[in-house]
């Protein structure tokens, strides 16, 4: 049999203790990807690691909350010392704060959200995000053949939210849809920054998932959500960059 055409390259899975960020480091680890999951808790971070070990594949945990600077820093650092570059960033780490979870209805009070849900939000989806990518782009630009992957949402597509009739018409969850908007900004942004360098950067929506965030409702397992994640990671020389993607592209 032979080798996977991935052994060799490392990826950093953010968010990877439970849900999508789980099964995309469990899926990595079966391409013959070195994963590194990253989560708050690095006992967590550890036990998804010994998992994806447990299969026969490679992985290690970091404690890595993307809204702290030292956190950010000590994970580069890391992966600079062991492996010298990063192939694969995966911005899976995110949160939902205006209901229980994205199963129970959220009424549209964007007239009333409160300043601090919407900082955190932000702080978490999109500005910790950001923050994460800049530091480790250095190392990802080492890789001959560099991918990230932002995982955003279908909630995100401002085409979709202006079409009221539309999949997403009713969902207005100010704070959690405006976070994604912002991160696919960030998506097209950087990819045109990076057209000329191998390096390629996509949004895409994982689905409805049944998580901690998506809830009981949701139409997806975790391994399935996990998929696109994992295909976008592993882009051909010749794949997309700068798109929003689901089962074809989105409308942003």
């Amino acid at each position: 049999m032979s080798a996977s055409p991935y052994v060799g390259r490392v990826a950093l899975v953010t968010g990877g203790s439970r849900g999508i960020g789980r099964e995309t480091a469990l899926q990595l680890g079966q391409c013959g990807i070195h994963v590194i999951v990253g989560a708050r808790d690095l006992a967590k971070a550890n036990a998804v690691a010994a998992e994806v070990r447990a299969r026969g594949c490679s992985a290690e945990g970091v404690a890595l909350d993307v809204t702290a600077a030292r956190d950010r820093r000590a994970a580069a650092a890391l992966i600079e010392e062991r492996h010298g570059k990063l192939d694969i960033l995966i911005n899976n780490a995110g949160i939902w704060l205006e209901s229980e979870d994205a199963s129970h209805p959220v009424a549209n009070n964007t007239a009333r959200l409160a300043e601090d849900v919407l900082r955190a939000t932000f702080d978490v989806n999109f500005f910790g995000t950001v923050a994460l990518t800049q530091t480790l782009l250095p190392l990802i630009r080492r890789s001959p053949a560099g991918r990230i992957v932002n995982v955003s949402s279908i909630l995100g597509s401002l085409a979709l939210h202006a079409n009221y009739g539309s999949v997403v018409g009713g969902s207005k969850a100010f704070g959690y849809n405006a976070s994604k908007t912002a991160l696919n900004a960030f998506t097209v942004h950087l990819a045109h920054e990076l057209r000329d360098t191998p390096i390629k950067v996509n949004s895409i929506h994982p689905g409805w998932v049944r998580s901690g965030m998506g809830g009981a409702a949701a139409d997806m397992s975790p391994d399935e959500g996990a998929r696109l994640s994992v295909r976008f990671a592993t882009l051909a020389d010749d794949g997309p960059t700068g798109g929003y993607y689901f089962d074809a592209a989105l409308p942003w």
